[in-house]
């Protein structure tokens, strides 16, 4: 009974950084089960059975908050099930871990892009003019990379859709976080129904995957409401710095740093995190000084 209720803690602080910063539930979760000894692909069917609930109420809530662009949901979500159903029975036969090194690489330094953007470039006035408009082809691409990756991984979508489409100029954090989150309730049942039929039923605990599920549905509209008050300059540079987070122990991992290194790394990282922080709070403040300097 301790560890379901210690599980479904997890699951609700999971869902809370997912549906407010678009991605972790699956890494979050994932490396929760891995350390219990649970088999990968074992893991990766448990989380998309649990998210079938969450990203449910997730995309409801951020549908309530207008934080859904409708136009990119499609696109995203139709390639991106039909790849993760593919994932699931690719994982059958092959460890997600072999991609995962490369996947953070190119995950770290769109982190890094877009963490320079929003605390150097972002410029309040573009907020609303609307984002780059890209290709619906470009879309198809980026949602069957997303789908295939998040059912091998156990987690993917969200770190993958989210700083891509973060990366557009003029992109409205709040709208990229609610799509991404919105578009991965198929996504998950797509993966979740390709686990099913290649891995069976009776390898996965329910009673684990419920207290997953309690915990992000009561953690999914507060997510919500969560990115529809925070500021988008200040939202954009946290979620740069979460990407790098989350990808540098796998990057760690894969050049066998270990020891004291990883702590000194963390350490350096998180001060560089808050400082970025600090100066984009800073430079907000003086720049909305300066806007009504300049109107008087």
């Amino acid at each position: 009974m301790r560890k379901l209720f210690i599980f479904a803690i997890v699951g609700f602080f999971a869902q809370l950084i997912d549906g407010s910063l678009g991605m972790g539930y699956g890494a979050t979760s994932s490396s929760l089960l891995l350390t219990f000894g649970i088999a990968p692909a074992v893991a990766s069917a448990s989380i998309h059975l649990s998210e079938i609930a969450t990203t449910a109420a997730s995309g409801v809530s951020h549908y309530k908050f207008g934080n859904v662009d409708k136009k990119v949901l499609w696109k995203l979500m139709i390639p991106g099930a039909i790849s993760a159903f593919i994932g699931a029975a690719f994982l059958s036969s092959l460890p997600g871990d072999v991609m995962k090194p490369f996947v953070s690489i190119f995950l770290t330094a769109l982190g890094f892009y877009i963490l320079f953007r929003f605390l150097f470039k972002w410029n309040l006035s573009q907020a609303h003019k609307g984002a780059k408009e890209l290709k619906t082809p470009f879309y198809i691409v980026l949602g069957s990379i997303a789908g295939f990756f998040d059912a091998i991984g156990g987690g993917g979508w969200g770190p993958i859709n989210t700083p891509v489409l973060l990366a557009r100029k003029g992109a409205v954090p709040r709208r990229v976080i609610g799509t991404v989150d919105t578009s991965e309730f198929a996504t998950t049942v797509a993966a979740s129904a390709g686990f099913l039929l290649f891995l069976g039923t009776e390898s996965l605990n329910w009673l684990l995957i419920l207290a997953f599920v309690i915990g992000g549905v009561l953690a999914a509209p507060l997510a919500a409401w969560l990115i529809k008050i925070l500021p988008s300059y200040l939202l954009g540079v946290f979620i740069g710095g979460f990407i790098i987070l989350t990808n540098a122990n796998t990057l760690l991992s894969s050049f066998n740093v270990g020891g004291d290194k990883i702590l000194g790394f963390y350490i350096v990282l998180f001060i560089g995190w808050a400082a970025a922080i600090f100066y984009a709070i800073r430079n907000k403040v003086r720049l909305s000084k300066q806007d009504v300097s300049e109107t008087l």
